[in-house]
């Protein structure tokens, strides 16, 4: 179920998409569904930029929402974020909160900036009269491309506005191409 609060449909013009985003839109879409698809751009469109951990947030929280079998926002789990409050991991953030509905206004979600930040978070969920709770961490592999890949970036561009058109290419790709059902590890 994919819910409209405001909404009564998000399926928008083609021509309203930036024509990169156009670009990658049927594609994604029939390979990820209509649910990623609207929670990335809406997560995207709040975060102020296409970001690659906001992105991975929605993929996150998306991913642990079908483990858990709660479809609307009425089934929001309780979440501890270790993506810290530091940019750039911690924007991972925004995409947890809007892909589950687990906000902060809602007392649903909370930054641990204990240790070093990571792509990963404690969610807890009540079923029935069942608890169920798990950790779910971006796997190395990816963690390492994304670090990777920013670096590259920071060194040929520094933070100039090319370093973040870079960003926004890379989120591109991995939006288009990681499927949160390869790309993390879940412990229970």
């Amino acid at each position: 179920m994919i819910g409209n609060n405001v909404l009564t449909s998000f399926q928008l013009p083609e021509s309203l998409y930036a024509d990169d985003v156009n670009a990658i839109l049927r594609v994604t879409q029939e390979r990820f569904g209509i649910r990623e698809w609207r929670l990335v751009v809406l997560t995207n469109e709040i975060h102020g930029h296409l970001g690659i951990y906001s992105t991975i947030g929605v993929k996150m929280g998306l991913r642990a929402k079908e483990i858990l079998e709660a479809e609307g926002y009425a089934d929001e789990p309780s979440i501890i974020s270790y993506a810290g409050s530091h940019p750039p991991i911690s924007c991972m953030n925004d995409g947890l909160q809007i892909s589950t509905g687990s906000t902060l206004g809602h007392g649903l979600i909370s930054i641990s900036d204990t240790g070093e930040a990571n792509p990963s978070a404690l969610i807890s969920y009540v079923k029935g009269k069942q608890n169920i709770s798990f950790r779910i961490e971006l796997k190395d592999v990816y963690r390492k491309q994304i670090e990777k890949d920013i670096l590259k970036g920071i060194n040929m561009y520094g933070h100039t506005e090319p370093y973040w058109t870079y960003v926004r290419q890379l989120a591109l790709k991995y939006w288009s191409t990681w499927d949160r059902r390869e790309i993390f590890t879940i412990k229970a």
